[in-house]
Order: structure tokens, then sequence, then C-alpha cells
């Protein structure tokens, strides 16, 4: 049975042609569910004229702020890409001492949200703004995305190569650039070009340290009523960014090295020198987490703040955060399964155009994914506008990749020789993949829900235009009260959510090839 779950290959992919009508017509289906936000997006802009859109996209500001967004976006990619790769390299090159440890500890920063490390920081100095205090913190919420992959390919990249290097004369660092660099360079660009999405995307981090991006711009828009075709021209231009770097992300991970049975052995150095490099290491997870939490703890501890604690408010947005999210994690599970059944099994145009618009909301940021549902409840189901439903539509469409990713990774690995035999026994071809695929499959189907509802709880800029009426999540909770510089009354809600994301954040950890999956 293991040997046969593990069969993977080009045989277990088969043409379109022989994929059942239903799975395609019901995963199209979900496809262009998923792309609602951005058709309408685009149909919203165009109503504005051509006109319109030249004028806007050549005012000085937008061009500021365009300037802003990409100058932050590829000052953290760089800086994340170097640093994240000399964290992999000391965690899979030099012999540390519990190296399993030390690689969780460097992944930490990707559990706590930007947002919530820019508050963290304010408490601590609340003069910092501006684009090196944005640059700092992104960075240092951002190095993991690079630290993972690369860890990993490190891990598979022999260093025979290497070692031929230096017999020709070359210095470690030449060696390693000319050997092993272009074994993981296709890992380092998947995570860094996830740091730029990322950094493109964000909206709480900058807001908080006053740096204005093209996400800072789209919300003044729309809060200006007089001037909300803006805010869509100006979310059209933010996903025209993002969708190149997606583009070029998709690019590179078809290049990703896969595992060699030869690994590499890390090196055995000196105590004095290993001291030298745990700093670089522990940089990020201190900057991103410690200090930042160490700021939540100090006005967790004041008096005044434990005294100013609304009891009933806390846990009415602790209830209203997991509702969201069990509801996020569910849905995106239920409509990720024939985008990934179809993706793992077949090939083809159509599958991959349908993929393709699945994994739309991995390329819009929250604050245009709100924005073009704001609009599209207006438009077209008014009844439903700052409903739980449109909130909860909202939340699949951004995290709905994540759980396609996940469980078509899992259904590739089961071999489909099993579902025939299932149906030699007499089953029908749907009872056959229920009770074979799906079940073998079950535990990524888990890691998707999972992942969908931690993103969800850490959601901000969509849950802010979205959430109805009289509803607060944790997330909301927390941004109203650090806009206002109420640190003492933020925190316990920083707290309560740290601690929510933490739980299933620590179950994925154990959770083998979960970094390859998510990243």
């Amino acid at each position: 049975m293991a040997a046969e779950r593990g069969t993977t290959g080009r045989s277990a992919v088969r043409s379109l042609r022989s994929a059942p009508l239903w799975l395609i017509v019901t995963a199209a289906a979900v496809a262009a569910i998923a792309a609602i936000p951005l058709v309408y997006l685009a149909v919203r802009a165009s109503e504005a004229g051509l006109g319109t859109l030249v004028e806007t996209l050549g005012r000085a500001r937008v061009a500021q702020l365009t300037i802003n967004s990409l100058g932050l976006a590829l000052a953290v990619t760089a800086s994340s890409l170097l640093l994240g790769t000399a964290v992999a390299w000391v965690l899979t090159r030099l012999r540390v001492p519990f190296p399993r440890a030390w690689l969780l500890f460097s992944a930490l920063p990707l559990a706590v949200p930007s947002y919530l490390a820019s508050y963290g920081w304010l408490v601590v100095s609340p003069s910092m703004n501006g684009f090196f205090a944005a640059w700092l913190l992104m960075t240092a919420v951002c190095t993991p995305y690079v630290t993972l992959p690369v860890a990993a390919a490190l891990r598979a990249a022999p260093t025979d190569m290497e070692g031929v290097a230096r017999t020709l004369g070359y210095g470690p660092t030449r060696a390693f650039f000319v050997a092993t660099w272009p074994e993981v360079r296709p890992a380092a660009a998947a995570g860094a070009l996830l740091v730029c999405l990322y950094t493109l995307s964000d909206f709480g981090l900058v807001s908080m340290l006053r740096f204005q991006t093209l996400t800072w711009g789209i919300n003044a828009a729309y809060g200006a009523s007089f001037d909300r075709n803006q805010a869509a021209l100006l979310a059209l231009l933010l996903v025209a960014i993002a969708l190149v770097v997606v583009a070029g992300e998709r690019r590179s991970r078809k290049h990703i090295p896969t595992v060699s049975a030869r690994r590499a052995r890390p090196r055995q150095i000196s105590k004095l020198v290993l001291l030298g490099f745990l700093p670089l290491v522990a940089a990020s997870p201190i900057v991103g987490v410690a200090i930042p939490l160490g700021g939540l703890a100090a006005r967790l501890l004041q008096a005044e703040t434990i005294r100013e604690i609304d009891l009933a408010r806390l846990f009415a947005a602790i209830g209203s955060t997991l509702g969201v999210a069990a509801l996020a994690a569910i849905v995106a599970v239920i409509l990720a399964l024939p985008i990934a059944a179809l993706a793992a099994r077949y090939r083809g145009t159509l599958a991959t155009m349908i993929e393709s618009l699945g994994m739309v909301g991995h390329a819009l940021p929250g604050i245009v994914v709100g924005l073009s549902l704001v609009f599209f409840a207006l438009a077209v189901v008014p009844s439903l506008y700052q409903s739980v439903a449109v909130l909860v539509f909202g939340y699949v469409v951004l995290f709905l990749p994540k759980s396609i990713g996940t469980m078509r990774a899992g259904i590739s690995t089961v071999s489909p020789r099993l579902a025939t035999v299932a149906r030699t026994l007499g089953l029908t071809p749907w009872q056959a993949w229920w009770r074979v695929t799906a079940r073998l499959a079950l535990p990524s189907v888990g890691v998707g829900a999972m992942l969908v509802a931690i993103a969800t709880m850490k959601e901000l800029p969509a849950t802010l235009l979205l959430r109805p009426t009289g509803v607060t999540t944790l997330a909301t909770e927390l941004w109203s009260r650090t806009v206002i510089f109420e640190f003492g009354a933020a925190a316990p809600y920083a707290a309560a959510l740290v601690l929510l994301a933490a739980v299933p954040a620590v179950a994925l950890s154990g959770v083998r090839g979960l970094a390859r999956e998510t990243l």
C-alpha cells in the first residue's frame, strides 16, 4: 500500500480528455467564482473611461506611491534574499546544535502578522516611521520565505562540486557560487518573489509606520467617497504589478530541484566561529518576533492595562475570529477540491487555465479583494453587502490558492491504480475516488484548512472593508486602537491573536514537507 501510494510521475497524469465532465465543469465553475473580484474590478475601472485612467495614472501623487511601493518591495526582496540565503547556509552546511530547533526559530516570523510586528515596535519606539523602519520590519517578517526553500534545496544539493572547485584554487565563497548556487537559485528566486508579492500587498505595517504606498493610496481613495473610481484604478495598477511577480514565481517553481539521495554533510567548526554565525540566524526572529512580543508583554503587565481590559468585547472578538476562520477554511477546502483533483490528475491547456484562475487570489492583495467585493455587492447583490457571507467569500478568494496547492500535492501522491482496483470491486468512479483517493489525501486537506484558518485570523484590509456592522475580529480591534496610539488597550487583542494563530502554526510545524508545499 505504501509503495502504491508513493507512485507518482508521468503515468499518474493523464490527458484532460479522459477527465470526467462533472469534474471539469465543477472546477471551471469554482475558478470563475474565484475570479469575480478581479473581473468586476476591471469592469468598474473601465467605467471610468480611458481619459480618467490616463489622468489618474499620470498624477505625480500616483507616481510617488508607485515608486514607494516598488522601492520598498525591491529593497525588502534584496535584503531578505541575502539574509535568508545566509541563514539557510549556516543551518544546513555548518554543524549547529539542535538544528531543527534553530530552523523552527528562524521560521517564527511567519506566524506574526506584519502589522502586529509594527505594533510591538511602536510600543517600544513610538517615533518609528518611514522607509527605513518599514524596510527593517518587512525584512524581518519576510526572510523565512527565503530561508525555508533555500534550506531544503541546500540539503538536496551535493557538495562534491564545491570540493572540485576548491581543488581548482577557488575560495569557499567563490566555490559556493560557482558550484552550488546554480542548484539552489530557483528555490531562492521563488522565495524572493513571494517576499516581493507580500511586500507589495502589505497595508497594516506601512500604514502604522506612516510610509505611503499603493495600498495606502487605495484605502485613502476608497475613504473619499467622491473618488472611488480612483481607488479601482489604483487597485488595478497594483494587481498588474503583482501579476508580473506571480508569473515570475510560477515560472521559477517549475525548476526547483528535488531531493537527492546524496545529502550534504554539515561541517564541524569551532564554537567561537559558530557563535559569530548564530546572531545572523537570530536576527530576523529577534527583530520580527522577540522585540514586538516583548513590547506586547510589557503593555500587558502594566496595571492600568489589565484594569482596562473589556473582557466581553475581547471574547466577542475571539469568537468572531474563530468563527470566520472556521467558515473560510471549510468553504475554501470544499471549493479547492475539484481544482486540486483536476490539476493533480490531468494536464492540458484548459486544466492549466482553470488552475491559474483558481490561484488568482495569490496575486490579489487583501485591500483589492475587499474593495472589489464592496463594489460587486452594492451593484449586484446589495442585500449581502456587509454580510458574513461576503466577508467569508473574500477570505476564500484570497486564500483558496493555499488549499489548492497543498491538496494538489496530496492527491498527486496517491496512485490512480488504487482507485482502479476499487472500481474492479464494484464501486462507481465517484465512490472509488471518495473512499480511496480522498481518504489517502485527507492529511493534505487538513493542512490546507489550517493554512486558510491562520491566514484568515491575520487578514486585516479585507476584513476592514467587508466586515458586517458591529462585527469585530482581533485584527480589526488591534488596528482600531493602534491607529489612535492606544497601545495599552490594543495589547490584549494582540496577545489573543498571537495565541490563537500559534495553535495551528505549531501543529503545522510538525508536518513534513510543509515548507515546500506552502511556498
